[in-house]
């Protein structure tokens, strides 16, 4: 018998996975990123305006503005249940769009730092698909929740 399989096991899991609790730790953790990414572009936004100028985004000072306004406010959406399905696909858009303008690994020469990019590539794809499948639950089972 698998723990899958184990009924008492299955309903304990089921249920610390789905405690209120754990859910709004789940949702802080996969905000992490936009939280502590604003934050940090607050408390050096010299930073953040080197930052939207390596990226090639002018006006540097109007792009990091709307960068920290909206990524602190959609996941304030998130983790607070207020529009989560928006917040999250929003946030989901945002995570691609950002993949695609800083993480360009096959404009890379092959070495470590390709392999690193090609990484986080890939994890942030990860990342918008679980803010798609958050989008996806909220709308269909757990709105309110």
């Amino acid at each position: 018998m698998t723990i899958n399989s184990h009924p008492k096991t299955r309903g304990l899991l089921a249920d610390i996975a789905s405690a209120p609790a754990m859910r709004r730790a789940a949702l802080l953790a996969l905000c992490a990123a936009y939280i502590q990414g604003p934050l940090t572009k607050i408390a050096d936004f010299e930073g953040a305006l080197a930052e939207m100028d390596h990226f090639g985004l002018h006006p540097a000072a109007f792009f990091a503005v709307a960068v920290i306004v909206f990524e602190l406010t959609a996941s304030l959406t998130v983790v607070s249940g207020f529009l989560r399905w928006a917040g999250a696909l929003a946030l989901a858009g945002f995570t691609v769009l950002a993949t695609f303008i800083a993480l360009r690994f096959w404009e890379m020469a092959p070495g470590m730092e390709r392999m690193m990019a090609t990484n986080a590539f890939f994890e942030h794809l990860g990342l918008a698909g679980a803010f798609v499948f958050v989008a996806a639950y909220d709308l269909t089972k757990g709105a309110g929740k």
